[in-house]
């Protein structure tokens, strides 16, 4: 089961994007140095549709995008989420995940950042991270990680 610890209204994770930041738990990676590692704890309310349309009820005017920052336990769940959304609104989707190579539902998505945390390399504004962001248009990956530098 799919479960979010919280969610805020964002302005970095997404360029030129206003993004309901959604922080999903029972993260199975282990980042050393991570920012949230209270996300790694099965904790939180349970995310479905229904769930989600109840957030979108309350800001859905404010934002153009939801992020689903984490859920690489349950990556299929995360995806019908998009799909749900990609079908009922017109937001775009992203998905924050950890794992080091493009999930296989990665196509659901108009944004993936890839890349588990690694201290050493920084994070998507550092330009030596391992971690980039992707821009899916017209079923092609662009890497727009280089939007985080200026």
């Amino acid at each position: 089961m799919l479960k979010y610890y919280n969610y805020d209204i964002v302005f970095q994770e997404i360029p030129d994007e206003v993004t309901l930041a959604v922080n999903l738990t029972n993260c199975p990676h282990r980042c050393e140095g991570c920012h949230s590692p209270h996300l790694r704890e099965d904790t939180g309310e349970a995310l479905d549709s229904h769930t989600l349309d109840n957030l979108l009820d309350k800001y859905g005017r404010q934002i153009t995008c939801v992020c689903f920052m984490g859920g690489d336990g349950a990556p299929k769940e995360v995806a019908q989420l998009a799909q749900h959304l990609h079908k009922n609104t017109n937001l775009k989707v992203a998905w924050y995940s950890g794992n080091d190579t493009m999930p296989a539902t990665a196509k659901q998505f108009d944004y993936v950042k890839v890349g588990g945390y690694k201290h050493e390399y920084g994070g998507l504004k550092s330009k030596t991270t391992n971690q980039r962001l992707y821009h899916n248009i017209n079923g092609k990956a662009e890497d727009i990680t280089s939007r985080f530098w200026r």
